[in-house]
């Protein structure tokens, strides 16, 4: 019988299934049979038991009635959408379980979610100001916005069971799988938002699931000099410095925004040049026209197929690449990625995790040991002096902004040690206002690079209003 069928009946006065009707939700038949009482009670919160517990019956009825057709390619997402709600609308009705329309609109779009999208995440990942999601438990949902992680009281899940089965339809639907053998995964949504789940018995207390959403629109250089991240003369610079086919390494810690400056970065490749990115999980979104992206590969259940990004950035020289960008470097491709740098990629661009520029050259040591070559460390100093000609530097303040804090030239070897000066540096001397928000900004320190002749015998002219610690920074200078 069918949900309009049995509606049908049930307006008739029948009897469905021979279950007589439930008392509204959150609430007990009084004494007597009487009702009135009851349905003048206030409706229950969202996460009353009873509130579940009609959630789950409607949620199984529409999946009894729909069937196969919630998984009909055919059907547009807007047909789709329409046919859930038709008979969410009838499934609610065959409760005849008194709601306000509030909180039936609330079930309603609690139970599209679940079977149409991410459950109670589902309106985060429809939020614009949302840039981190991180379930840490049924009724643990932190969110980050504008760089500021707070929990969200209004987003939480039925139990660890309906967080689990969430985590699933995501791993599920890229081909992958999480279970007790495997219970660690990375995935991305359709959209390209990054995602990490863990279950147990690794994560004790409930599966854990992190999101790092991916924007449709992404930042450009005009945004992060709106946000305060950089300034017009740093940001010039650095346009300078891609356009001049500098080798370049982005730091910062995690969330300090390294990938979003390795896109903005990346932007201002010529569009006639051919880029070669590899990534873990694709997060670059560049648009010149002679881009190829490969995404590195896990191995399958059988421990086989695996894919490194080290075998990609390898498979890259193969492809006559103008220029490589790794999203980030984390073991022996490090290595690679040094040698493709010294070997004619000039222009290449990469990530590493690190606090500093000093400590970004110490990581790029420790990485390229881990490619199982027992190098000398001098022979290691030398390739990476040879090889990166500017460190981005980033970090997030405990205001939550990120800012670029330090624009650092390697300027070469003296002795055992690799050289560094500062071009742009952050001032953190000019304190915090009221609010507790930094007041300093990124500024010039008044030393020209060494690699500025190099630039200008590329016709790329800086002018000296760039290097000048004093001069302006809210206005270009006409490059950007």
């Amino acid at each position: 019988m069918s949900l309009s069928e049995r509606l049908n009946n049930q307006q008739a006065g029948s009897v469905v299934g021979g279950t007589a009707l439930l008392p509204p939700v959150g609430q007990t038949a009084p004494a007597g049979g009487s009702t009135q009482a009851a349905n003048s009670a206030p409706t229950p919160p969202r996460h009353d038991p009873a509130a579940a517990e009609l959630r789950h019956r409607v949620h199984q009825l529409l999946i009894d009635e729909l069937g196969p057709i919630l998984f009909d390619n055919r059907l547009s997402e807007d047909d789709l959408r329409r046919r859930v709600n038709e008979q969410l609308q009838a499934a609610v009705a065959l409760e005849r379980v008194p709601l306000s329309a509030a909180d039936k609109a609330r079930l309603i779009q609690d139970v599209t979610d679940d079977i149409l999208g991410y459950g109670p995440i589902d309106c985060l990942l429809r939020e614009e100001a949302v840039t981190e999601i991180m379930v840490n438990g049924p009724d643990r949902v932190f969110v980050e916005r504008d760089g500021k992680l707070t929990k969200d009281p209004n987003v939480r899940f039925l139990d660890e069971d309906h967080v689990r089965r969430v985590i699933d339809k995501i791993v599920s639907a890229i081909g992958r799988r999480i279970d007790e053998s495997t219970p660690m995964v990375d995935a991305r949504l359709p959209d390209g938002s990054r995602v990490n789940a863990v279950i147990a018995p690794l994560a004790i207390g409930g599966p854990f699931l992190t999101i790092r959403k991916f924007s449709a629109d992404p930042l450009q250089i005009e945004d992060l000099i709106r946000f305060g991240s950089v300034n017009v003369h740093a940001a010039e610079f650095l346009q300078a410095c891609i356009l001049g086919r500098l080798n370049g390494v982005v730091s910062g810690g995690t969330g300090s925004g390294k990938t979003t400056m390795l896109n903005v970065l990346s932007s201002f490749i010529p569009d006639d040049e051919r880029i070669v990115t590899v990534e873990d999980a694709k997060e670059l979104q560049l648009h010149q026209e002679h881009v190829l992206s490969m995404e590195s590969r896990p191995s399958n259940v059988e421990g086989r197929g695996e894919v490194t990004i080290r075998d990609l950035v390898k498979n890259c020289l193969r492809m006559r690449p103008d220029r490589i960008v790794v999203g980030e470097c984390r073991s022996g491709e490090a290595l690679d990625m040094l040698q493709a740098m010294n070997t004619g990629h000039d222009g290449s661009l990469t990530t590493v995790h690190a606090n500093s520029p000093r400590d970004t050259l110490a990581r790029l040591e420790t990485l390229v040991l881990m490619a199982g070559f027992d190098l000398p460390i001098r022979a290691i100093r030398e390739q990476m002096a040879s090889a990166i000609d500017i460190i981005v530097q980033l970090t997030r303040l405990r205001d939550g902004t990120r800012r670029v804090t330090h624009i650092t030239e390697v300027q070469g070897m003296e002795g055992d040690i690799i050289t560094l000066q500062d071009v742009f540096l952050f001032d953190f001397g000019a304190g915090v206002d009221e609010h507790g928000r930094f007041r300093g900004e990124l500024r010039a320190t008044g030393v020209r690079p060494k690699f500025a002749e190099k630039l200008a015998d590329q016709g790329i002219l800086l002018g000296a209003e760039v290097f000048n610690p004093n001069s302006g920074t809210h206005a270009p200078s006409g490059r950007l």
